[in-house]
């Protein structure tokens, strides 16, 4: 029976070690959306224009429909430092006289016994800094999810490369306004809204540089030494 909730106790911790190291990477809400199926034809009427027809006189080749791509320019650089110090320094000091008795103060031995003083004092220093850096450059074309109702785009796309050890992917959403898009279908990702950029891997070398799930642990706050 011992031998049997050994195997079970294994059983589960093996389960929970892959559940904690197969988390799934791709996501489908990154995937373009379904193509718009074209109108039916309508019946002709004699006129130049027809309603349910999309006719364009000059043709843009920036993005503006739904199912339309574009491609967004990565410049981004961010940089944040913080450095802060306080010191403090109390000194407390005190002198006390004892009472007198005709005129002399109380004494023995010639030592006067009621008299005496106090000294105190407190010092606190403490200095902290940090700073952070971040640098991403590159192109990613993503597809036009959604136009709403003021005109802007929501994009959104990811690009995987496969390496010879892994998989490097790059996902991106946003919102972007169509008059920072320019002349060549492209815009700065500076520029983009409610931007979420994500850049990771997957494979042997990111695995290589994770903690393992017992150093997770004791570097977790839920470990108090």
């Amino acid at each position: 029976m011992d031998a049997l909730k050994r195997i079970i106790a294994v059983a589960v911790f093996a389960t929970l070690l892959a559940a904690c190291g197969s988390s799934p990477l791709r996501q489908e809400s990154y995937a373009p959306p379904a193509p718009v199926p074209p109108l039916p034809a309508a019946e002709p009427d004699g006129s130049i224009y027809q309603a349910g027809q999309d006719v364009r006189l000059f043709e843009d080749l920036r993005a503006g429909r739904v199912g339309d791509i574009l491609t967004v320019r990565l410049d981004e650089q961010t940089a944040a430092s913080k450095n802060a110090q306080t010191s403090t320094d109390k000194t407390t000091s005190a002198d006390f006289d004892g009472p007198t008795v005709f005129g002399r103060p109380v004494t023995k031995d010639g030592v006067p016994v009621l008299s005496g003083s106090l000294d105190g004092g407190s010092e606190f220093s403490g200095e902290g800094a940090s700073s952070q850096s971040n640098s991403l450059q590159g192109d990613i074309t993503v597809t036009v999810v959604e136009r709403m109702a003021n005109g802007n785009l929501r994009v959104r796309g990811e690009k995987w490369v496969t390496l010879n050890q892994g998989e490097e992917f790059i996902r991106l959403s946003g919102i972007i306004r169509p008059y920072d898009i320019e002349p060549d279908n492209s815009v700065s990702s500076r520029k983009v809204a409610d931007a979420r950029i994500t850049y990771s891997s997957k494979g042997v070398l990111a695995s290589a540089n994770k903690m393992g799930l017992l150093s997770r642990f004791f570097n977790s706050v839920i470990w108090p030494y």
